[in-house]
C-alpha cells in the first residue's frame, strides 16, 4: 500500500520575477520524491507535494539564491538567519574588485595585465551563479534573461571589452536585488496582515489564567481581554463590555461596542474595558486567516494583462536573439561593416531586450493593488476580478442590506392626542410583545430607546389575524393595531390622520393604524432604514462614469420606487424572486456587457455568479460573503465601492503605463542602433532604468487612498 503523499507550503525568500518562478517551479518538480509543485508568486510561495528538504529546495532555487523556509517560521528568525551582507557578498566583493581596476586603469592604463585581470575576476565573482544558470538555459536552448546576459558578458570579453563586461555583471546584479526588493515591499502587505494578530493569548482553564501560544488554543476556551490588548482568536464576549477598533479587519475607522453574545475578530484592539471570550474557532481558521489566505490565492492568480505579457516574452526573447544575430552578420557580409563594432552593437542589443522590467510590471502592480485594498477592508479574490472591475459600465444592488441597514425602526408615530402618545405606545408595545412579526422588534426597540415602560401593561385576549393586524384587551377595552382590514370603513374614515397614513404608504414606509372598535387613536410607520451613506455612493458612481444604476429588491415596488428616487439609481425593479433578478443581470450584461452585482451574498448568490463582478456586503466573519462573492466589503460598508473601482482603474492605467514605457525604451535604444550608438553601458542604464521606474510606478497603488 503506497504511501500517501503530504502537501507542504513553504515560504520563498528573494523570488524577483514571473520568470524565476516558472523556472523555480520545474527544477522543484523534477527532484525525487516530488509529485508536483505550485508557485504563487504574488505570495512568494510553493505548495509542494511529496517528500522533500528545504535544502533540496534550496538547490532548486540556487540560480536566483532562493531561500526557502517553513510557512510557520516567523519573520524574526528568517531576518537573523542570512544578514544582507552574507546575501549579497559575491556583489560587493565583485563591486570591490570594480573599483581597484578602474584605479588600475588610470594609473597603468586599460590593456594593462593587471587592469584586465582584476575586470576579469570581477566578472567571475559577479558573475558566476549567472553564468552557472546561463549556460544551463543555453544548453536547453532556453531563452531566458541570464542565457541573454551570458551571451553578452561573453562576447564583451571576446572583443576585450572588460571594463562593460564586468559593468553589465554588476548592474544587473543589482538590477536583480531592486527587483527582489520591490516585490518584497508589494508582499509585504500581506506580511503585515499575519503580525496583526498576537501569537499568543491569555487563556482561563479550570480557574487558572495562563498565556497559551494561538495554535495551542481550543474552541471554547475563554480568552481574557485586558484595555489596550489585541484580540488575539474569533470568539463570542461571555461578559465585558468595551469598544473595540476592527479597522485591521474591516476598514472602519469608528471603534464598535461589544457586549454580551457579540463575536469580536482575531487582530483587532480591544480600547476599553476588560472582555472575556469564549473562543469559536481554531487559528487556521479565523477571519484574519481567512483573508490572508484568500489574499495570498488571489495575489498568486494571473490577471488577463500579465497574461498577456507573460505569452507576449514568450516570443519576445527569441526575437531579440534573432534581431541581435542579424545585427551582428548583415552589415559586415553585405555593407562593408566593422565585425567587432557590429558585435558590439548585437551584445548591446541582447542587454537592452532583456524582458525585465516587462515581466515585472503587471505583477507588482497587482501584488499592490491587491494588499492595499485588504489592508483597506475590500477583499478582492484575483487580479482578473481587479481588472474587471475598473472596466465596469453598469452596477446593480439589492435593496435590503445593501442600500438600506436590513434593520427596520420606527419612523413616525401620530396620535391623535398628544397628551397620550407615550401612553398608546406603551399598549402597541406591549400588544407587539406577544406578537412573531419581523415589524415587531422595530416597535420594542423604539419603546426601549424611549423609556416607555410596556412591560407592566396586562393584554388580555391577545389574538394574532393573519394579514391584519394584532388586538387584545387592556383595562376592559380592546384595542388593534394593524393594517385598515382591522377596522370598519366608518371608523377609518373619520381619523383625523387618514390623509398623513396614505403619505407615510407613498414614502415606502410600511404604516399601520392603531385603535379601537369606535375611533383611530394614531398611526405608526415603520421602514427599513436607508444607509447613510448610499446616495452619497450611488452618486460618486455616476461621477466615476458608470452608466447604469438598479436597484434589484423582493420588496414591493412602491416601497422599492420610494427608496430608489431617494438615493438617486437610474432603475428600480421590485416584487423580483432570485430567478428574475438573474434574468435582470443577464439582460444588463447583455446591454452593459461589464455588469457588477452587489448584495450580502446568501439570498443574491444566483446573481452574484452571473454577474462580471460580484460584490458581497461580507461582515467581517460572514463566511458565505468570503465564498459565494469575487469581492467582499468586509466592514458591510457601502463608501468602499467607489474606492475600489478608482483603485483598479488606477491598477489598469499604471500597468498600461508600465507596459508602454518598458517596450518604449527598448524601442528608443534599439533606434540608437542605426547611426550605432548604442553601447553596454547605455543597454543595462536603459534596462535597470526601466525595471527600476516600472517598480516603483507599481508600488504607487499601496498608497490609494
Amino acid at each position: 500500500m503506497s504511501e500517501k503523499m503530504t502537501e507542504k507550503t513553504y515560504r520563498i525568500e528573494g523570488l524577483s520575477c514571473t520568470n524565476c518562478a516558472g523556472k523555480f517551479e520545474k527544477n522543484v518538480k523534477q527532484l525525487p520524491g516530488v509529485t508536483s509543485a505550485t508557485v504563487n508568486f504574488g505570495a512568494s510561495k510553493i505548495s509542494v507535494e511529496g517528500q522533500t528538504t528545504i535544502e533540496e529546495l534550496e538547490e532548486a532555487g540556487a540560480f536566483e539564491n532562493l531561500i526557502i523556509r517553513d510557512d510557520q517560521e516567523n519573520d524574526e528568525q528568517v531576518r537573523s538567519k542570512e544578514s544582507f551582507i552574507k546575501r549579497n557578498i559575491a556583489l560587493i566583493i565583485s563591486l570591490g574588485f570594480i573599483l581597484v581596476a578602474v584605479i588600475s586603469q588610470l594609473s597603468l592604463g586599460e590593456d594593462h595585465l593587471l587592469t584586465k585581470a582584476l575586470y576579469i575576476l570581477a566578472i567571475i565573482i559577479g558573475g558566476f551563479d549567472l553564468f552557472k544558470e546561463g549556460f544551463s538555459d543555453l544548453i536547453k536552448l532556453d531563452f531566458s534573461m541570464e542565457s541573454l546576459m551570458t551571451i553578452a558578458i561573453i562576447g564583451a570579453a571576446f572583443i576585450g571589452e572588460w571594463a562593460e563586461g564586468s559593468i553589465v555583471v554588476i548592474l544587473f546584479a543589482i538590477s536583480e536585488a531592486l527587483e527582489r526588493f520591490s516585490m518584497d515591499k508589494a508582499r509585504q502587505s500581506i506580511r503585515s496582515l499575519m503580525d496583526i494578530a498576537p501569537k499568543e493569548a491569555l487563556i482561563r482553564r479550570n480557574n487558572v489564567e495562563q498565556l497559551v501560544s494561538v495554535d495551542k488554543i481550543d474552541i471554547d476556551d475563554i480568552m481574557i481581554i485586558k484595555p489596550g490588548q489585541k484580540i488575539a482568536m474569533d470568539g463570542l464576549v461571555i461578559n465585558g463590555h468595551s469598544s473595540v477598533n476592527q479597522a485591521a479587519i474591516t476598514g472602519e475607522s469608528v471603534p464598535v461596542e461589544k457586549q454580551l453574545d457579540d463575536e469580536v475578530f482575531a487582530g483587532t484592539l480591544n480600547e476599553e474595558g476588560v472582555l472575556e471570550v469564549k473562543v469559536t474557532k481554531k487559528v487556521t481558521d479565523t477571519t484574519i486567516a481567512k483573508i490572508i489566505h484568500l489574499v495570498e490565492e488571489a495575489q498568486g492568480e494571473r490577471a488577463p494583462a500579465q497574461a498577456f505579457v507573460d505569452k507576449f516574452a514568450k516570443y519576445y526573447t527569441p526575437f531579440i536573439i534573432i534581431m541581435a544575430l542579424l545585427i551582428v552578420v548583415v552589415p559586415p557580409l553585405f555593407f562593408g561593416g566593422d565585425w567587432n563594432k557590429w558585435l558590439y552593437q548585437g551584445l548591446s542589443i541582447l542587454v537592452v531586450g532583456c524582458p525585465c522590467s516587462l515581466v515585472i510590471s503587471t505583477p507588482v502592480s497587482i501584488v499592490s493593488a491587491i494588499g492595499n485594498a485588504a489592508k483597506n477592508g475590500v477583499l478582492v479574490k484575483g487580479g482578473v476580478y481587479l481588472e474587471e472591475i475598473g472596466h465596469l459600465r453598469a452596477i446593480a444592488f439589492d435593496k435590503t442590506g445593501t442600500l438600506t441597514k436590513g434593520k427596520p425602526v420606527v419612523t413616525d408615530f401620530i396620535a391623535t392626542s398628544s397628551e397620550t402618545d407615550i401612553n398608546y405606545l406603551s399598549i402597541i408595545s406591549s400588544l407587539e410583545s406577544l406578537s412573531q412579526h419581523p415589524l415587531a422588534s422595530a416597535i420594542l426597540n423604539e419603546a426601549d430607546k424611549t423609556n416607555v415602560d410596556y412591560k407592566s401593561i396586562q393584554i388580555e385576549n391577545f389574538q394574532s389575524i393573519t394579514g391584519k393586524g394584532l388586538t387584545g384587551i387592556h383595562q376592559n377595552i380592546r384595542y388593534y393595531i394593524g393594517s385598515p382590514k382591522l377596522f370598519s370603513a366608518s371608523v377609518i374614515e373619520e381619523t383625523a390622520v387618514k390623509v398623513q397614513y396614505r403619505q407615510f404608504q407613498e414614502q415606502g414606509k410600511t404604516a399601520m393604524y392603531f385603535g379601537t372598535d369606535e375611533q383611530i387613536l394614531g398611526v405608526i410607520a415603520v421602514a427599513d432604514e436607508v444607509r447613510d451613506s448610499s446616495a452619497a455612493v450611488i452618486s460618486e458612481l455616476h461621477k466615476l462614469s458608470i452608466e447604469h444604476t438598479i436597484m434589484l429588491t423582493g420588496d414591493n415596488t412602491k416601497t422599492a420606487e420610494s427608496i430608489g428616487k431617494q438615493l438617486g439609481v437610474t432603475e428600480i425593479k421590485g416584487d423580483l424572486m432570485p430567478q428574475e433578478k438573474l434574468d435582470s443581470i443577464k439582460a444588463l450584461r447583455t446591454t452593459y456587457n461589464k455588469v457588477a452585482m452587489v448584495g450580502d451574498g446568501i439570498n443574491d448568490a444566483p446573481a452574484l455568479a452571473a454577474s462580471t463582478v460580484g460584490i458581497a456586503m461580507g461582515g467581517a466573519g460572514t463566511d458565505t460573503a468570503l465564498e459565494t462573492a469575487d469581492v467582499a466589503l468586509m466592514g458591510d460598508d457601502l463608501q468602499k465601492l467607489p474606492f475600489i473601482v478608482r483603485l483598479s482603474r488606477q491598477t489598469l492605467k499604471v500597468i498600461k503605463q508600465n507596459i508602454t514605457f518598458s517596450l518604449g525604451i527598448k524601442l528608443l535604444a534599439l533606434l540608437l542602433v542605426i547611426p550605432g550608438w548604442l553601447t553596454l553601458w547605455i543597454a543595462i542604464v536603459a534596462d535597470m532604468g526601466a525595471t527600476l521606474l516600472v517598480t516603483l510606478n507599481g508600488l504607487r497603488l499601496m498608497k490609494v487612498k
